[in-house]
């Protein structure tokens, strides 16, 4: 083995051994276990979502291919409807074309060319990640195979009326010219105006306020409402007023939806542009006036001298219209959620148009029945709540979207406009029993991605074939998903795959947090705290994380900021850490939090913990290689350090299993963690060096310490295989074969199961006291300033017979990592001498401090300690007392100032404890 552990050296060459000897392919004919990988968009490139839920979905696979079971993790990526489209119109642009330059057909062509050369980006980057995906099974949700299941679905949809045509409101991009799903709208607080208008009543004298931010919706008002328990509208309910600037009268109504209390207590109710006021509409039976183009200008429904303006423009000039007429009363700042679209970027509007929907109550009912009759479970469980709520509020779903690029509805309209559904234009004809004279046309409108996604856990094994991987692996086992997506993937999942398997299509959900960064912010472009997965892996500049990050921002200002905090950030770039320690990171802060905080601290902390991991290897390869292991030779003797790792080893399998049964992958972690820093290396490698350096120790003892420490590594590489994939199987090569291990990688290795037979809980009780004994003293030393290696006098005092026991059973271990010089056992009566003091239970150990410290100058070294930190402790509890620290202060600053404080005052304490201790001796 080389010297120092470089990751660089081992993880491209064993991923590609992996994958060309087909090791990620299902094997034998076990019980099956299956995840689905959650499609990532075509266009997209690994972020730390990916790499996050990627390790999670690795490590179950990797763990129950070694548990026996006959594993599939199942890849693909989505064509991302409007996110591929978007990409293909740029490049269009900057050759200063559009896609109706090219039409339909070529632009689709257009779209395949790129998808071929650009679109496996992502699937080359989770290979960085070590995914075990079974890639010769990838599937793409256009493949035929896929877009045939599509057809289907929509077809026996469309047979039962569960798929219909119909007009209502949707989310309407008024760039891209289409409706979007809620999921494609990011609202934010802006700041805006709230403008006050007077409708004047008709008959009398007198006007109603209404107060509005999208004034120029107010050319297609068809009420205003009032709440009917509101008395000072009682006598206005159902009388007219005039709508400004129309010449048109609207009614006053009364609805519940109006709150008495907010602003006037008057709604300007515009069904074509507001979901709320489309309720109120349906309610009331009023007429919805649309005045919108499909890209945002003033329709003909609205007055002629509007007519044409972009809604904005529109805006301006009927607030000057309104006022010149003294129709408005006031104009407020207001803050407001805007939705904007999450690729154009524009304002989006609420639009009345015709679509395709999808009737979902009849499908939500059994999707409800399933998760309360136990069939299908949520971890945790309280995401079921989630689930239940939006499942019972259910509306239908728009899934028509107006692009060129997805799966085209397959629906068909002859002349007189009558809708025929088929997988094509002759299936239509047989189907239907049209005449070749009749002239046929397609509908222009795709699918929403949803919809494809949806079908995901059975089309990609076949359906509607019943193939026999359809039938072997589905319901498929888990899916690793975040919270985020429950309502718009899971499920429709679910819905959809007992519609047509009459199956959930898993068994459990596991539903994890979504990454933050370290102080629980959103990782995002504009906040210039997004960490790439691969920078993490591999290293980066900072210069080239700062060009990174800034760009295509189109602020400076906003750019300049971002270069600022990132060179504070990252003075140095970003260290190379390796993809295991990446993975490790993300599976020990794999809690049940909906907030997953990704600290860089913590993945230098097992970058360190990886080359603990390689050292270790190396001191017992050394130790081992060429020797007598026991493997052939059963005569050997464990010692007690034997005999308690293994106990311990036992301890720390079952520890693992029981957390992976429950998806708590930060157990696992830390189990792993604590068993081979503080454990294995800390302690029993320590512990083995006395046997294997003693000229008394027999070929019987070395034997057995030999065997043990190559066979608790082997197992221990298997137990952390599912987690840190590259540099276990690299170590595994070299170590397994001592271990009498054959075959030729660690990934087809079984996984460690508890041996009852080696757990000892007297041999873990003896071992305690032999570590306790040996801390207390090197505590003694490091609190007076005593060099590791001096050997000490030692003094037992008020020992049983069982510590007496203990230690002579030990004696050889406890003094050589002790460093004792000698050991006295008192008796009742003899003097004490000024000595530190350590305890194991009633046991006194005492180390004599004659001659071993000067207690004059350790006083005087403490004495210097302790003023140097009350000084520093001043300035922290000043600066934290200072209100312009705290008020104008980073709030990550201020936590990290108070964390100072406590750690100043902890050492303080420490040292005039010490300085206590020597004082009194």
């Amino acid at each position: 083995m080389e010297k120092l552990y470089d990751p660089k050296l081992i993880e491209q060459n064993w991923y590609q051994n992996w994958e060309k000897n087909n090791y990620f392919s299902p094997r034998g004919d076990n019980k099956p276990y299956c995840i689905m990988l959650p499609p990532p968009n075509v266009t997209g490139s690994l972020h730390m979502g990916h790499g996050f839920g990627s390790t999670l979905m690795d490590t179950l696979t990797r763990y129950h291919q070694m548990c026996g079971d006959t594993t599939l993790w199942q890849p693909g990526t989505d064509h991302a409807g409007i996110a591929t489209q978007m990409v293909v119109e740029r490049q269009l642009m900057i050759q200063g074309k559009s896609r109706h330059d090219l039409g339909r057909e070529k632009f689709v062509e257009k779209v395949w060319e790129w998808k071929k050369e650009s679109g496996g980006n992502i699937t080359r980057q989770f290979r960085r990640l070590g995914a075990s995906l079974d890639w010769q099974r990838e599937r793409f949700t256009m493949d035929e195979t896929l877009s045939r299941a599509v057809r289907e679905a929509f077809i026996r949809l469309h047979d039962e009326n569960l798929i219909y045509r119909g007009t209502r409101l949707v989310n309407w991009d008024p760039k891209l010219l289409t409706a979007i799903s809620d999921l494609e709208v990011v609202s934010t607080e802006e700041e805006g105006k709230l403008w006050h208008i007077r409708y004047p009543l008709v008959e009398g004298h007198g006007h109603v306020t209404v107060a509005t931010t999208r004034p120029e919706t107010l050319l297609g008002d068809v009420a205003v409402a009032v709440n009917p328990h509101d008395e000072r509208y009682q006598h206005l309910i159902g009388k007219q007023v005039q709508l400004p600037l129309t010449g048109r009268t609207i009614p006053i109504i009364a609805d519940d939806y109006v709150e008495k209390d907010f602003g006037s207590g008057c709604v300007k109710i515009t069904p074509a542009h507001d979901f709320n006021d489309y309720a109120v509409g349906q309610r009331h039976s009023l007429a919805s006036i649309n005045i919108f183009t499909p890209d945002a200008h003033i329709n003909e429904n609205a007055p002629k001298n509007y007519q044409g303006l972009e809604r904005f423009a529109a805006r301006e000039q009927i607030i000057k219209d309104l006022d010149v007429v003294g129709l408005l009363e006031k104009i407020d700042k207001h803050m407001s959620k805007i939705p904007r679209g999450d690729r154009s970027g524009v304002v989006i509007e609420p639009y009345l148009t015709e679509q395709w929907y999808m009737r979902m109550k009849p499908l939500a009912e059994p999707a409800i029945a399933a998760v309360a009759n136990g069939n299908m479970t949520f971890v945790p469980e309280n995401w079921s709540k989630t689930y239940f709520q939006w499942l019972n509020n259910i509306e239908d779903w728009c899934i028509s979207r107006q692009l060129w690029w997805g799966h085209r509805i397959p629906a068909w309209y002859d002349e007189a406009g009558k809708i025929y559904v088929g997988h094509d234009e002759a299936d239509v004809r047989q189907r239907h029993q049209l005449d070749a004279t009749i002239k046929l046309r397609q509908d222009e409108d795709v699918l929403d991605t949803w919809f494809s996604s949806a079908l995901w856990p059975f089309s990609t094994l076949g359906w509607p074939e019943q193939t026999p991987d359809l039938q072997k692996f589905y319901p498929t086992s888990v899916l690793v998903t975040g919270f985020d997506i429950i309502f718009f993937w899971v499920a429709r999942m679910i819905m959809m795959g007992l519609k047509f398997t009459g199956q959930v299509p898993f068994k459990e959900v596991y539903i994890h947090g979504l990454i933050c960064d370290a102080d629980g912010q959103k990782m995002s472009k504009s906040k210039g705290n997004v960490l790439d997965p691969l920078d993490l892996i591999d290293g980066i500049s900072l210069h080239d994380l700062v060009e990174k990050r800034t760009y295509g921002l189109m602020q400076p200002a906003m750019a300049q900021k971002i270069e600022k905090a990132t060179t504070k950030q990252f003075p140095e770039g970003i260290a190379a850490h390796g993809t295991d320690a990446l993975r490790f990171t993300f599976c020990s802060i794999a809690t049940y939090g909906r907030e997953i905080r990704f600290d860089l601290g913590r993945l230098e902390g097992y970058r360190n913990f990886c080359n603990k991991l390689w050292n270790a290897a190396r001191y017992v390869m050394m130790n081992t290689e060429g020797q007598d292991n026991g493997i052939d030779n059963n005569k050997m003797m464990l010692s007690l350090p034997d005999r308690w790792i293994l106990s311990r080893l036992q301890t720390t399998i079952n520890d693992i299993h029981a957390a992976f049964t429950s998806y708590r992958f930060d157990l696992i972690a830390q189990a792993i963690y604590e068993f081979t820093w503080n454990e294995f290396c800390d302690w029993y490698l320590e512990l083995s060096k006395p046997i294997l350096l003693s000229a008394n120790s027999t070929p019987e003892e070395l034997r057995g310490t030999r065997h043990t420490l190559v066979n608790v590594l082997e197992t221990l590489l298997r137990l952390m295989h599912p987690l840190m994939p590259f540099i276990t199987e690299e170590i595994w090569q070299r170590v397994g074969p001592l271990a009498g291990k054959s075959g030729n990688t660690i990934m087809l290795q079984a996984y460690p199961q508890v041996e009852t037979a080696l757990q000892n809980a007297d041999v873990d009780t003896e071992m305690e006291w032999v570590k306790n004994v040996i801390v207390a003293v090197r505590t003694i030393r490091s609190e007076m300033n005593i060099a590791p290696g001096k050997p000490l006098p030692i003094l037992f005092n008020k020992g049983n017979e069982l510590d007496k026991k203990r230690f002579n059973n030990n004696e050889h271990l406890v003094k050589t990592l002790g460093r004792f010089e000698s050991v006295i056992w008192l008796k009742a009566g003899d003097t004490i001498p000024d000595s530190a003091t350590g305890l194991v239970g009633n046991l006194e150990i005492l180390i004599p401090m004659a001659g071993l410290i000067d207690k004059k100058e350790e006083s005087a070294r403490l004495n210097r300690e302790i003023a140097k930190l009350a000084k520093e402790t001043e300035r922290a509890e000043s600066k934290l007392q200072n209100p312009s620290f705290i008020d104008k202060a980073p709030s990550d600053v201020v936590a990290k100032e108070r964390d100072k404080l406590m750690e100043l005052k902890g050492t303080l304490e420490k040292l005039q404890q010490q300085l206590e201790k020597i004082s009194s001796l």
